[in-house]
Formats: C-alpha cells, structure tokens, sequence
C-alpha cells in the first residue's frame, strides 16, 4: 500500500491512476508539441491547462498516438487473455492506423505497413528505429505482467515494442520503464525509485544518465524522452507539477507528457490528478482509463512465460 499525503492507495487504484497518467500527459501536451520553450513562454506563459489546439488542431481534452495506441495494445491483451502475442499487438496496431488517427509517427507507420505486406509481426533491427514509439503505449505489458519475472516481463515489452521499433536503445528505455513502473505499482518511495533502479540503470547505460544536464525541447529520440521524463519526475513533487514541468519544455510533449503521466500517476494515485484535466479529458477516453488499470493488472496473477 502507498500512501498519498494521508489516502491510502491500493495497487489497482495506482494502475488506473497511471493509464489515465497518460491519457491527461498526452492531451495536455499535444497542445505543445514542435513547439520550444520560448514559443511556448511567448504564447502561454506556462501553459497548465487542457486546451487543445497545436499544430494537429486537436479539441480540448483529444487524445493522440500515445493514448490510442496503448489502448489498442490493451485490446491486444484481452484478446489473448492476458497474454502479450506479437500477432494479436501488430493486428491490434494495424486495427488502430486503419481508423485513422490524428497523427502517427513514422517509424510506426512503416512497421505496421510491413506487418500488412509481409504478416510478420516483428520488424527487423535498425539504428534507425530509437524513436519514442514503443516507449509511449508500453504500460499495458507493465500491468498484465506485474509480479511475473523480469524475463516474462520484457518478452512482453518485445512482443509489442518489435512491431515497429526493434532497437538496442528502445529495449533498454523499456527495461528501464519496466522497472520503475514495478516497482512504483508496489510502493517504492521516490528515493527508491532514484537510488535503486535509475541511477544504477545509467551505470549500466550510460546514455540513460539525466543528471545534471536538462534536457529542453526532447526530440522523439528515446533517451531525450527518457531524460526529459525523469528529470521531471524527480524534480517535481505532484503529478500536476510534474506534467506541466515536462510538457512545457516543447518538443514531442505529447510522448514526454503521457510517459510522465504513466510514472506519476502511478506513484501519485488517482486523489492527485486534477479535476479539472479530468473533467475536460474527452469522456470515452476517461471512462475507459478509469478503470482498464484494474482490468489488466488482474492478469498479472496468471502472467506466464511467453
């Protein structure tokens, strides 16, 4: 159990806090997307509200890629019982482009047009492919197989991440995410989560390091997007505060916004999202994160190797 200021938050509770994390991170973001710092000083001052707008003109509280996607990667997994089958992603994800959506990215739009020519699910490597992609819908495979081994766990992230993004950087920027999440989902303090997992994780991959250096205007490149989320994350101390910390460093804010929103809701739980984000999600969307959470965490006690 984990406690936010004097609420006690039980794990289901966290993992819907966490998809709709993402969902609020996405939408408030992708008001700012492509824009830098001072753009956004100049047209916002700091910009703390779901408004819509941006260069995809989205309505207020209109989700994008980052949200559609991991709600198709859901899709994927009640599909198969709780189970992470790379057909049933790549079908989900093609399911998905086929109704088309506001914006996708092109790294995705290639690795799902090759499922549709070859009915391989997975691409193959490429330098090419270290794009935020896989990273920004991931939270889905962090909730069905919570509580399984690490190795399950991130059979699952390959499952799902290789249909369009099959890179040594994306793959650690999941184990990386995979960890944390786990370990948030059970409670872990800030501190842990700093000191056990991400510094000794940018030991180890040293691209991964966020320390000192901040990172303004993240690219879709995944360590920018890793560095930027956690630099936030840990220099914050409430899920508004984080989301508007991260968003309003421009670039692909939508990604950086929903990522951050996937660890601080999780940390922060549900009694932390502002009602005022809540209230102005579009309602289909917030319906459904409200409670998706619970529903695939509850495949967690049944998660097997893959």
């Amino acid at each position: 159990m984990l406690r936010a200021g004097t609420v006690t938050v039980n794990i289901a509770e966290r993992a819907n806090a966490a998809m709709l994390g993402v969902a609020l991170g996405d939408a408030l973001g992708a008001t700012l997307e492509f824009m830098t710092p001072a753009e956004i000083r100049a047209q916002f001052g700091v910009h703390r509200d779901i408004t819509g707008g941006g260069w995809l003109r989205v309505k207020p509280g209109q989700i994008t890629d980052d949200t559609g996607m991991m709600l198709a990667l859901a899709d994927a997994i009640h599909a198969c019982n709780g189970k992470i089958e790379a057909h049933a992603c790549a079908r989900a994800f093609d399911t998905w482009m086929r109704n088309k959506p506001v914006d996708i990215g092109n790294t995705v739009r290639r690795g799902i047009s090759n499922f549709r020519l070859t009915g391989e699910p997975h691409v193959k490597h490429s330098e090419e492919a270290a794009g935020n992609g896989a990273l920004m819908r991931c939270l889905p495979v962090a909730l069905a197989t919570h509580g399984a081994d690490f190795d399950t766990v991130m059979a699952g992230w390959r499952a799902q991440a290789h249909a369009t993004h099959h890179n040594d950087l994306s793959d650690q920027s999941g184990e990386l995410f995979m960890r944390l999440m786990r370990a948030v989902l059970d409670g872990a303090s800030k501190r842990q989560l700093l000191h056990e997992i991400a510094h000794p994780f940018a030991k180890t991959y040293p691209a991964f390091a966020f320390r000192p250096k901040r990172r303004d205007y993240p690219s879709g490149y995944v360590v920018d997007t890793s560095q930027a989320v956690l630099q936030a994350f840990f220099d914050t101390d409430s899920f508004e505060e984080c989301l508007v910390e991260v968003v309003n460093r421009g670039g692909d804010a939508d990604t950086t916004g929903a990522i951050a929103g996937m660890l601080a809701g999780a940390h922060y739980g549900p009694g932390a999202l502002p009602a005022r984000w809540l209230n102005s999600l579009d309602p289909a969307i917030r319906e459904r994160c409200s409670r998706e959470g619970a529903a695939l965490l509850q495949f967690s006690a049944q998660a097997e190797s893959i």
